[in-house]
Formats: C-alpha cells, sequence, structure tokens
C-alpha cells in the first residue's frame, strides 16, 4: 500500500575538502544519496537546498566545508516500509553487508506498477532494521528481467562508505551476456548515455548524457550470436543494454533495445524455439568485487550462471557444431 502522507524533510551535511572543485548538485548527490540527483537538482533550483543559508544554481562549483541545508516536504510516493516474506538468495550476510543474487523478474525497489512484491520488500522482512537506513539500504540496482548479485547496505556507515566506492569506481561489477551478431573482438565502449526524449522508459546514447563506460569481451562466437563479459567503468540505468545497441549487437531477448530475434541459417527447431521465446535480456552479474566497508578486506563474490542463460548458451553452442 502507498503511503500519501507528506513527508518533512530537514537535513544538513558539510561539503569536504575533497569535493572542491565539484558542482554542488553532484556534491549534493554524494552527500545525500537517499534522494536523487534530479530531485536534489530542483530542490537547489528552488530554493529548498540552499548552501551556507543561500540559494545557488547547481552548476555552482563549491569550495569544501560550505554546510547544505534541505528543508522542504516531499510527497510520498512508493511504500519503502512494508515487509514481506520472501524467499532471498543471500551469498554473505554481516552486520555490514548483505550479498543477494536476485533471480530475473523481480523488481528491486517499489515503484510505479510495482507497490509491493520487491526485493526491498523482502529484505524488510529479513532485517526489519533496514528501514532506518536510505533506499532500505541499497546501493545500486539490476533491471527487474536481469539477474544477478547485488550488494546491500546494512549499516548507516556502510550505506556512506559503499556508495562512495561505486561513485568513485572501487566496485567492480562484471556480467555475462549473449547478443545478436558474431563479434569480430571485444570492444571498449565510452558512449554517454541520457533518457530518450521521445520514449521516457528508455536511455539513449547522446552527446548531452552521462559519461558511461563498458568494457566487452568475447566469450565465446556462434554461428549468429555472441556470448561477451561485460566490466561496467560506470553504473547508468540499462547501460550495458544501450551501449550493445549502440554497437550493433543488441542483447538476445532484449526487444526494448533492438533485439531482432535472429536466428542462425538453418537452424533446428529447438534452437529457434529457444531464440524466440527467450523472455528477457540475456543478462546476469555474475561477479562482484568491492572491499569491505569497515573492514576494507577484498571481497570476490560469483554467481552461477542461471539455468535459462546456460540453457541458451549450451542451444547456441550446440547449434555451431
Amino acid at each position: 500500500m502507498t503511503d500519501q502522507t507528506p513527508q518533512k524533510l530537514d537535513c544538513q551535511a558539510q561539503i569536504p575538502p575533497k569535493l572542491g572543485g565539484e558542482r554542488v548538485d553532484k556534491a549534493a548527490a554524494l552527500l545525500l544519496p537517499e534522494f536523487s540527483r534530479a530531485e536534489l537538482t530542483r530542490w537547489i533550483g528552488e530554493g529548498a537546498l540552499t548552501l551556507d543559508g543561500g540559494v545557488v544554481k547547481p552548476k555552482y562549483k563549491v569550495f569544501g566545508g560550505e554546510l547544505l541545508e534541505l528543508k522542504c516536504q516531499r510527497q510520498a510516493r512508493e511504500d519503502w516500509q512494508s515487509a514481506e516474506a520472501m524467499n532471498l538468495d543471500i551469498l554473505f550476510e554481516d552486520e555490514d553487508l548483505l550479498v543477494i543474487n536476485k533471480p530475473a523478474g523481480l523488481v528491486v525497489h517499489p515503484g510505479a506498477g510495482n507497490s509491493d512484491g520487491t526485493l526491498v520488500n523482502g529484505l524488510l522482512h529479513h532485517r526489519p532494521q533496514l528501514q532506518e537506513l536510505p533506499r532500505a539500504g541499497v546501493v545500486h540496482r539490476l533491471d527487474k528481467e536481469t539477474s544477478g548479485i547485488m550488494v546491500v547496505a546494512g549499516s548507516p556507515s556502510a550505506y556512506r562508505r559503499l556508495v562512495e566506492a561505486i561513485s568513485v569506481r572501487q566496485v567492480r561489477r562484471r556480467y555475462v551476456a549473449v547478443c545478436e551478431g558474431v563479434m569480430v573482438s571485444g570492444q571498449d565502449i565510452d558512449r554517454p548515455i541520457g533518457r530518450d526524449p521521445k520514449q521516457r522508459t528508455r536511455q539513449v546514447v547522446r552527446e548531452d548524457g552521462k559519461s558511461a563506460q563498458s568494457l566487452v569481451r568475447v566469450r565465446a562466437r556462434y554461428r549468429a550470436h555472441s556470448a561477451v563479459d561485460v566490466t561496467l567503468g560506470s553504473g547508468r540505468t540499462h547501460q550495458i543494454r544501450v551501449h550493445m545497441q549502440s554497437i550493433g549487437h543488441p542483447l538476445v531477448g532484449d526487444t526494448k533495445y533492438g533485439c531482432r530475434r535472429i536466428l542462425p541459417r538453418g537452424a533446428d527447431a529447438d534452437t529457434v524455439t529457444t531464440l524466440q521465446q527467450f523472455p528477457r535480456q540475456a543478462l546476469h552479474a555474475f561477479k562482484l568485487d568491492f572491499a569491505h566497508p569497515t573492514s576494507e578486506h577484498a571481497l570476490h563474490f560469483a554467481a552461477p550462471i542461471p539455468e535459462d542463460l546456460g540453457m541458451l548458451m549450451q542451444t547456441l553452442a550446440e547449434d555451431a557444431q
């Protein structure tokens, strides 16, 4: 159930010297990660988020040492409080962290059209204390139909440190995917990504978008497809899907981003059925490496390739023999 009671916001954050020279909207996004950058930018423009008590523009460059202060109300649109029993595949857990292997089809957090049954609802049932953290401890997310590893913060200090580690690319995220077309070699894709002005639920490569880097390496070549490993250099919405489409190799099953359901010439009935009916984008977050936010020990996690993606790769390999 969605709570429509307005939420009163009253919080402060001091800008550390290391952020000197950054735009105030970027500094705010790093220091107040429980809010989206779009919200923070709007509040700066409205004068609800001030710098040393004064109104500035979002592009204003900070020096370090200033005080950010937010005072406003916002309408609660989503329920981030309700707990719901759910079977979670927990790879690791301590007081600071939970590392989850998310199945395809599970939405990460409540939103439009997904008021319950999300990973956040399951996390709150498993550990009610997550209610006390911004975004219930979620520091990054996977698309609904993307499977694989996610890290969730379990304490306020871990949340802050993980958000910062992700922002400075100290969390290494690697994916396996199956794409259309035979890739001759790997590619390092460095193309900015932003919202599609014609279709707001899509992202596109655009010059005024946010910087985005994906390192693509070929894992296997089939007759009309390729399996690839992708390492993220950034974490934009739909990044791998957009980047692979942009180089002419959309992911199998990803009709939102250009999948054409191509078939190997003369493929048998099983191969045709597998490719035409694969129900999601063929993408899985299979490795995650980062330093523990408290102990700083190196952590390395791997999630096995799920059955549906494994069967797809096996079918294509057998077709190529």
